[in-house]
């Protein structure tokens, strides 16, 4: 397998998530600062559960992008170790295909959909 463009396109994967984690890393700290501006009361004030659901989903979507950083990193890993598109679970290959659509792939087609990854 030729590692030069798995390698760029994890790269270039790994850039735009960083870049999103930067981005919702912002949206959330100025959610928290404008509701430490104001004595907000969740449970009463109508703003209150608006405000908590956003920075609920901020923080949801920050905890994902920062699993999918994780995910691509392990990704370089394998890649570097010569096992990048190895199913870890069944040992066989994973179609260049899925690694295009998911680059961070660590399953085969027939192990993600058998929960295993």
């Amino acid at each position: 397998m030729e590692r030069g463009p798995f390698r760029e396109r994890l790269a270039e994967e790994r850039a735009g998530t960083t870049a999103q984690i930067a981005a919702l890393s912002r949206d959330f700290d100025a959610i928290v600062e404008a509701n430490a501006m104001v004595a907000i009361d969740d449970e009463h004030d109508p703003e209150g559960s608006s405000t908590a659901f956003e920075r609920a989903h901020v923080a949801s979507l920050l905890g994902q992008a920062r699993e999918h950083l994780a995910d691509l990193d392990r990704a370089l890993e394998r890649l570097e170790r010569g096992d990048y598109g190895r199913c870890e679970t069944c040992g066989e290959p994973i179609p260049a295909e899925r690694l295009e659509v998911r680059p961070a792939a660590s399953a085969c087609v027939r192990c993600a959909a058998a929960g295993s990854r």
